[in-house]
């Protein structure tokens, strides 16, 4: 089982984790594993002595074409936008975007660097790409950026393009552009065209917040994050038996009852519809969409504490703060059952303008096959009726899956053969198996933090697969990405989420943005430990794998 009875969560464990305090939005590491302070060489700004070449980023690039020289941000560039026509008003998007990367790149440099709608040959220059050829190939999400001695001119259809494109640019620059206090330089990128797009549609990463909960700033925190590898989905487990995190306004006490602990026996915590909200907008400011996730009809002893009518006996449960799983179940025959996931999923879909809505359907042990199936026929139509498309875990194609759902698999081996069988009918596939994907397994026995259901996960088994291939006799276009989740059960802080995530997260990033034909242990391995000083610029808790060639371990 995924989230197997927790013996790891012993006294132990747990006075390890809590040194580092629930206070989870600060970005000094817990006591209880390495920190990342800044200690290697690279750490204090240490100018780079040659540009970083084109092709040496992470997820890597799909085409990369060197050439002579570089270019230099300078105390009088300019970042110039500009819209399809040139006008001002259709640069809209490509101002957005170019006044995020001035206020990435103004406090390292020094630099004004004025965001401006003014045409000009040199500069940083963001463009948005009429219709035509040239676009339709980049799609949605893909950039072209070529770099003159001149000028760094990054093209694209849309705002995520761009915004793809810059955290390319961000990361050909030093490690210390990303340092808050003016650093030394030189600020030099390499000659050259790379043109990029995505691998897959769906590139996403879950955050539990229901085992323990994390604060809007702490989210935003792990939004930034998300968005330096190119992700372009946050799913957000909402629900599960040590705590309800959204609120409800047709059941209050969801929240305010069902959010008031968590695993340990915490104090929990909820959001606001307005902390939603800006969750939401942030993460679209991103490029990420939201997906929100009501885990039914197991996993919800949270709710069947906070209503005892949800419950076939009418009794209502005990909150819960163990790690248990698979004991508790909506009252299938009931149909108040429907009346609640009606009002729940109504005001989340009004709540989230992304497309989808999570169901859950994992583990669900102690409701039967027969109630299962009937359980999943009312509840996709309703997930319908408010113009979401369902996702659900991989059980739900034990069930009837709805046409157009999508299941994310968690599996270890891809040999479920309902889930190949859903595949080939048209059930689209998200592919998470726990271990590889699943950022809270332990790397080896001596991880303090984390679980080891799955087996121990290092750096190279999480990369180290082929998504497209990884379910046994499901055509290969039945995938629609891959997705890295981070469960709770054993984190409190944002340094601990950090510690488990990186180096990790990036690879699952790579798998599904760069092409198949660009993953190479050897190589992305060099990649990833160029990344290194860049984590501690950023002060993100990272693991230092002893897979990886870290340049602060020469």
């Amino acid at each position: 089982m995924r989230r197997r009875r927790a013996r790891l969560l012993c006294s132990l464990l747990l006075t390890v984790v809590a040194g580092a305090g629930t206070a989870a939005s600060s970005a000094s590491a817990s006591s209880a594993f390495p920190a990342s302070a800044p200690s290697s060489p690279y750490a204090a700004g240490a100018a780079e002595a040659a540009p970083t070449p084109l092709d040496r980023v992470v997820p890597a690039p799909a085409s990369v074409r060197p050439a002579a020289g570089s270019y230099a941000i300078r105390p009088d560039t300019r970042i110039r936008v500009s819209g399809t026509d040139g006008s001002a008003r259709p640069a809209r998007p490509a101002r957005r975007v170019g006044d995020y990367l001035a206020k990435l790149l103004r406090p390292s440099t020094g630099y004004r660097l004025p965001v401006t709608t003014r045409s000009g040959g040199d500069g940083i220059r963001l463009r948005l790409m009429p219709d035509g050829a040239g676009a339709r190939k980049l799609g949605a999400e893909g950039y072209r950026l070529e770099v003159t001695s001149r000028a760094i001119t990054l093209s694209a259809r849309g705002s995520a393009g761009l915004f793809h494109g810059v955290q390319t640019l961000r990361q050909l620059l030093p490690a210390s552009v990303e340092r808050t206090t003016r650093q030394p330089g030189p600020w030099r990128v390499s000659g050259g065209t790379i043109t990029d797009v995505p691998r897959y549609a769906w590139r996403g990463a879950m955050l539990d917040v229901s085992r323990h909960f994390f604060g809007v700033d702490q989210v935003k925190r792990y939004i930034d994050q998300l968005a330096l590898y190119k992700f372009n989905t946050l799913h957000l487990h909402l629900s599960d038996d040590q705590g309800w995190r959204i609120a409800i306004d047709s059941w209050p006490r969801l929240a305010t009852y069902g959010g008031s602990t968590q695993v340990g026996g915490g104090p929990g915590g909820y959001y606001t519809k307005a902390d939603y909200r800006e969750i939401v907008r942030y993460a679209a400011s991103r490029e990420l969409t939201v997906v929100p996730e009501i885990d039914l009809p197991g996993h919800t002893n949270a709710a069947l504490a906070s209503y005892a009518e949800l419950n076939c006996d009418g009794v209502a449960r005990p909150l819960y703060t163990g790690t248990d799983v698979g004991f508790s179940s909506l009252c299938v025959p009931k149909e108040v059952t429907y009346d609640f996931v009606d009002d729940v999923i109504g005001e989340l879909a009004a709540l989230t303008p992304g497309r989808y809505l999570h169901i859950g359907g994992d583990e669900a042990h102690s409701t039967s096959h027969e109630d299962y199936a009937a359980f999943m026929d009312r509840v996709q139509p309703i997930v319908a009726k408010y113009g979401k498309t369902v996702v659900g875990w991989h059980q739900l194609t034990g069930a009837r899956p709805a046409k157009g759902a999508i299941a994310q698999y968690w599996g270890l081996n891809g040999s479920e053969k309902e889930v190949a069988e859903a595949a080939k009918a048209g059930t689209r596939l998200i592919l998470s198996p726990a271990n590889r994907a699943y950022l809270d397994m332990k790397y080896d026995a001596d991880t303090p933090l984390g679980l080891a259901w799955a087996g121990y996960v290092e750096a190279k088994q999480s990369y180290d697969w082929d998504p497209g291939a990884y379910i046994k006799d499901a055509p290969a276009s039945s995938v629609l990405g891959v997705e890295a989740p981070l469960w709770s059960e054993t984190l409190l802080t944002s340094p601990q989420l950090e510690y488990m995530a990186f180096p990790r997260l990036p690879g699952i990033a790579e798998l599904g943005w760069s092409p198949a034909s660009t993953h190479d242990w050897s190589d992305y391995r060099a990649r990833l430990a160029a990344q290194g000083p860049r984590w501690d610029a950023l002060r993100i808790a990272y693991y230092h794998s002893p897979q990886i060639p870290w340049p602060s371990d020469d």
